[in-house]
């Protein structure tokens, strides 16, 4: 059995947003057992919609297509789906209901446009949307079954979980296998570096697929492994895990693939210490990273972005001639600023940046690229600077932010 994905949208198809939505499909696709062979994009033309639907109901046993079930004009994949199947458009009375209830449920008036959505090809089979007002559906055309989702994210990841992979894997011909996947977060080193560290994995499990993905800055390596005996499997891929530890080794975050900000958050609650953050080159991206975390309430306590170096010296403390001897990009500066923050917060622990982003601002001695990360613990206080050759803004901001956090990781690991 074999799949594939389709992404509709003009806003797609222009680049206008990234298709998330495709990789997320496949990837768990691949979970189950279900190789996914294509991919397509097409923007918001009906004749277009039909052609493609027609084209891949040939090739494939499944497909899932993401957008156009909205109540507005351009949303044709109803439209279009029924006419690839020859059939009619109907009202589905269960969509319409689920529709007007979730209004009702948020005392919102139901505009007229939005019956459209409960518009299904006559055989269709209509899917639950409890969180938005665009029901899916699923439908036959040839001989391939089609699932349509919603294009929000949160939408579809909710459909395709609840509903579309449980009926795949009960499917005639799906993978009655079991099927293992381990999930590595690592940070430190390159992808290609990391790939060729694990390379040889294969020498030892050929029976465990082995991907990697770069979530940048983190890397994540993926190692997937199906078969029928269950305990055999969980044996084989605790050891290649164990296997691919000992290759990396330090630069491992998590054996579960949880990121940066989670795995220090989980130290931090397991030591019941606290963290304040003062930010310069990072602009309060950390800050926004450990609060994306839920419970983090639990040990963060305090960001300053304390960007300008009147901040620096008011809010945290930092000594002006401290200021005027080193700079603001200086490791003496980092780690004033994390004493100031500890200070100020109170907090167990607190982090500083302090750098260049670019792409401009660079000097022969404090090249773009360069942060100065301070870190203050209850025992010490200490400054370091960093060197990271990436030509974009974003990314420098985000591996310096990082790297902040990993200087405390290995602190709260003791090195």
């Amino acid at each position: 059995m074999i799949a594939e994905i389709l992404a509709t949208g003009d806003e797609i198809r222009s680049g206008a947003l990234i298709d998330s939505n495709s990789a997320y499909i496949a990837e768990r696709l691949e979970e189950i057992g279900i190789p996914v062979t294509r991919h397509s994009c097409v923007g918001d033309d009906f004749e277009t919609l039909v052609s493609i639907l027609k084209e891949i109901s040939t090739r494939v046993d499944i497909c899932v297509a993401t957008g156009g079930l909205g109540p507005t004009a351009d949303d044709l994949s109803s439209e279009a789906a029924a006419s690839a199947a020859g059939e009619t458009l109907v009202v589905d009375a269960k969509a319409l209901s689920d529709i007007e209830t979730f209004f009702r449920l948020r005392k919102r008036e139901m505009a007229a446009s939005n019956r459209k959505q409960a518009m299904l090809p006559r055989t269709a089979e209509t899917m639950y949307n409890p969180i938005g007002t665009a029901p899916g559906f699923s439908l036959k055309i040839g001989t391939c079954l089609f699932f349509f989702l919603p294009g929000v994210p949160h939408e579809m990841k909710r459909m395709l979980s609840h509903a579309v992979l449980p009926r795949i894997s009960k499917m005639p011909g799906a993978l009655k296998e079991h099927c293992l996947v381990r999930n590595i977060s690592t940070f430190g080193l390159t992808e290609s570096a990391t790939g060729e560290k694990v390379a040889e994995l294969v020498n030892d499990f050929p029976d465990v697929k082995i991907g990697l993905r770069a979530k940048f800055p983190e890397i994540h390596v993926k190692l997937y492994l199906n078969g029928q005996d269950l305990p055999t499997m969980q044996t084989r891929l605790a050891l290649a895990t164990e296997w691919i530890f000992k290759r990396l080794g330090r630069h491992v975050l998590s054996l579960k693939g949880a990121s940066m900000q989670t795995v220090v958050g989980d130290l931090l609650r397991e030591r019941a210490a606290t963290l304040a953050v003062a930010e310069s080159c990072t602009g309060g991206r950390i800050a926004n990273w450990l609060t994306d975390v839920p419970g983090s309430s639990d040990y963060f306590l305090f960001s300053g972005v304390s960007y300008s170096n009147l901040a620096k010296t008011k809010i945290l403390g930092v000594a002006p001639d401290l200021l005027k001897k080193y700079g603001a990009v200086h490791e003496e500066t980092a780690k004033a600023m994390s004493e100031g923050a500890r200070l100020v917060s109170g907090a167990t622990y607190a982090i500083s940046t302090t750098g260049i982003a670019g792409p401009t601002g660079g000097s022969d001695d404090k090249p773009v690229g360069t942060v100065c990360i301070g870190l203050a613990t209850p025992e010490k206080s200490e400054g370091k600077r960093f060197y990271f050759p990436f030509g974009q803004r974003s990314m420098n901001k985000s591996i310096f932010g990082i790297a902040a956090l990993n200087m405390l990781r290995k602190e709260l690991l003791g090195r």
